[in-house]
C-alpha cells in the first residue's frame, strides 16, 4: 500500500462579492494524496479546484482546515517557514508559464535554485541537467520570446523541478497549448513519475491529460469525490 504524502482535513473557503454576498467555494473538502502517483482533478470552471490546489500547495490559505506534507502542518509554519518548505518540497506549474521573461531557460530554472542557497555555478550545473531532463538541452540559452509555447511550458516544468520536490502541483498545465504540445507535455509527466517516483496533483480540463491519472477525483459544489 503507498502512504500518503499529503492529507487535507476540512477544508472550507469562502470569498465576497462586490454586493458583499459571501460564495462558499470549497465546502469542508479532507483528501489525502498517494505518493508516487500521478492524481487528477477535474470539474466545471467556477468548482474550486484551483483555489484547492493553491491551499493544498501552500500558495493561499484556508478559512479554517488543515494541510500536512510529509507530516508538516503548512499552516503552523510563520510565512518565511512556509517559503522555504514550499521551495524545497514542492514544485508548480501553472497554465502560463510564467517565466521570466530578461533570463534565458538555464537561468529560469537556476533561479530557484540559487534562491535554495546554491552557488550560481553550482545552480547552473543543477539547472543544465534537469533542463536536459525535459528535452531542452539545445535551447538552455534561449529566452522564452524564442520558445514555442511547448517549450516554454516543458521550462516551466524543469523549474518546477528545480529543488528535487516530494510534489508537482499543476494547474490546467496544458490548457494553452495546442494538442501536439499537450501530448508532449503528458508524456514528459508520465515519464517523470515512472523514472524518479515523482508524485503529481494536477488540475485539469483535458480529458487526453485525464488518460494518464492513476487517481481521479471531481469537484463540484465545493466538495471532492473520487472516480477512480
Amino acid at each position: 500500500m503507498n502512504s500518503m504524502i499529503l492529507e487535507a482535513k476540512e477544508i472550507y473557503k469562502s470569498f465576497f462579492r462586490l454586493n458583499n454576498q459571501k460564495l462558499d467555494i470549497i465546502k469542508g473538502v479532507s483528501f489525502e494524496l498517494e505518493a508516487d502517483k500521478i492524481t487528477m482533478i477535474v470539474g466545471a470552471s467556477g468548482a474550486g479546484k484551483s483555489t484547492l490546489l493553491h491551499i493544498l500547495s501552500g500558495l493561499d490559505y484556508p478559512d479554517s482546515g488543515s494541510v500536512k506534507i510529509k507530516g508538516t502542518d503548512l499552516f503552523k509554519l510563520s510565512d518565511e517557514k512556509l517559503s522555504k518548505f514550499r521551495n524545497q518540497n514542492i514544485g508548480f506549474v501553472f497554465q502560463f508559464h510564467h517565466l521570466l521573461p530578461e533570463f534565458d531557460a538555464l537561468e529560469n530554472v537556476a533561479i530557484p535554485i540559487m534562491i535554495n542557497g546554491k552557488s550560481l555555478a553550482q545552480a547552473k550545473k543543477e539547472a543544465h541537467n534537469i533542463i536536459e531532463l525535459v528535452g531542452l538541452s539545445d535551447r538552455a540559452h534561449h529566452k522564452p520570446s524564442e520558445l514555442s509555447g511547448g517549450e516554454q511550458q516543458r521550462v516551466a516544468v524543469a523549474r518546477a523541478l528545480a529543488n528535487k520536490p516530494s510534489i508537482i502541483f499543476a494547474d490546467e498545465p496544458t490548457g494553452n497549448l495546442d494538442s501536439f504540445s499537450s501530448s508532449k507535455i503528458h508524456e514528459l509527466f508520465r515519464e517523470l513519475n515512472t523514472n524518479l517516483k515523482l508524485t503529481f496533483l494536477i488540475v485539469t480540463h483535458n480529458p487526453e491529460l485525464v488518460k494518464i491519472a492513476d487517481n481521479l477525483f471531481e469537484m463540484k459544489d465545493g466538495l471532492l469525490t473520487k472516480n477512480k
